[in-house]
């Protein structure tokens, strides 16, 4: 499986990081090796003093495909979660300074945390959107909602189907909302999409 995740996806957090808010989605990906899953605690890295949490909505990739047309996109995931993107935000910044690509900052092992997935519909309000949340400490450090992201679910399928085949089992981290910020050894975060929570990751 491969993970593929979307940057600036929400207009508030692009602004709140004082970056541009991009006119097509920004894509980056982390290997399989980046898999946290839920209940495990991350070891925190040696490589960077600024830890941060990215709260994000998750799809599950239900088929393969590719070139996936706009009105078959839905056809393409039936299952969503909450992850966290963890970012080593100073390294981060210093290859973004040097215009070096940050995989080191993003992609390094056990930096993206999946929790449990459930069915889309489950996971939907009546008008369709997905409400999710992020507590530290139990204490809700970010919250956010599918219709602010700039990039649909299905827009999302199309346009990364251009570019990557998507395999059953592919994990797309669809982009996290404001809020983002750092972790401390000895924090507890866990992840809620409406009141049912579905991550939890200790750092050690």
């Amino acid at each position: 499986m491969k993970i593929i995740c979307v940057g600036r996806n929400y207009a508030a957090h692009a602004e709140e990081l004082n970056n541009p808010i991009p006119q097509t989605p920004l894509l980056f990906l982390k290997p399989d090796t980046a898999q946290l899953l839920d209940g495990f605690p991350l070891y925190y890295p040696d490589f960077t003093k600024d830890l941060h949490y990215e709260a994000e909505i998750l799809l599950k990739i239900c088929k393969n495909g590719k070139h996936i047309a706009p009105q078959f996109a839905s056809e393409y995931y039936n299952e969503v979660s909450i992850g966290i993107d963890f970012t080593a935000r100073d390294v981060q910044n210093r290859c973004k300074e040097k215009g070096h690509p940050w995989e080191i900052a993003k992609a390094w092992n056990h930096s993206a945390a999946i929790g449990q997935f459930i069915p889309l519909k489950e996971a939907q309000n009546k008008n369709g959107v997905i409400d999710f949340s992020l507590t530290k400490n139990e204490e809700v450090v970010q919250q956010g909602v599918s219709s602010d992201m700039l990039t649909n679910f299905d827009e999302l399928i199309t346009y990364i189907s251009k570019y990557f085949m998507l395999l059953r089992g592919d994990v797309i981290f669809t982009g996290t909302p404001k809020g983002v910020g750092s972790v401390q050894i000895g924090d507890q975060l866990k992840g809620f999409i409406g009141t049912q929570q579905l991550l939890s990751c200790a750092i050690k």
